[in-house]
């Protein structure tokens, strides 16, 4: 988070708590955010990770292996980091370093949802693509990732924008 987007302070002061209380509170939300996110990634994770010992995995061709693999590397990639505020945490656990946490685990988070957008609009790209072919996987797949961009990016930037000014 940059200095504008949380200023503890101004937060304490406009919500009527201290300092501590506005780390608190947030610590809270980002650990039910990581909580809610981590859940699935880890189910699509196990999905993956069990995908390439299926009797039919290895005829799949060139195009849906590349699709698995970018699925997979990005799902992983999701995990490490949504895991990150944890080792961070227990890393500078009692050494007063609550703000800190709060601005690593904010970044990891949107990090991560960059990453389980990659992962979720590339597995319905490889699933649809054997189900139902390339160009109708492209187009649902492509319509997944603009709704993840729109939901999850747009919208919410949006609405920081109108309330900000």
């Amino acid at each position: 988070m940059t200095e504008k987007r949380f200023d503890v302070e101004r937060t304490a002061l406009a919500r009527g708590e201290t300092r501590e209380q506005v780390l608190d509170r947030n610590v809270a939300e980002l650990l039910q955010e990581l909580r809610v996110v981590l859940t699935g990634v880890q189910i699509l994770f196990a999905f993956l990770l069990s995908l390439a010992f299926t009797a039919r995995f290895p005829d799949l061709g060139a195009f849906p292996t590349v699709v698995y693999t970018v699925t997979l590397m990005s799902t992983a990639l999701a995990t490490v980091v949504l895991v990150a505020p944890v080792s961070f945490h227990r890393t500078v656990f009692r050494r007063h370093r609550k703000e800190q946490l709060v601005r690593f685990a904010d970044r990891a988070l949107l990090i991560a949802l960059v990453l389980l957008a990659v992962s979720i609009t590339s597995a319905v790209l490889l699933v649809l693509d054997v189900v139902l072919g390339r160009g109708p996987a492209v187009a649902a797949s492509t319509v997944v990732l603009a709704t993840a961009l729109v939901a999850w990016y747009a919208l919410p930037l949006r609405h920081r924008r109108t309330a900000a000014g």
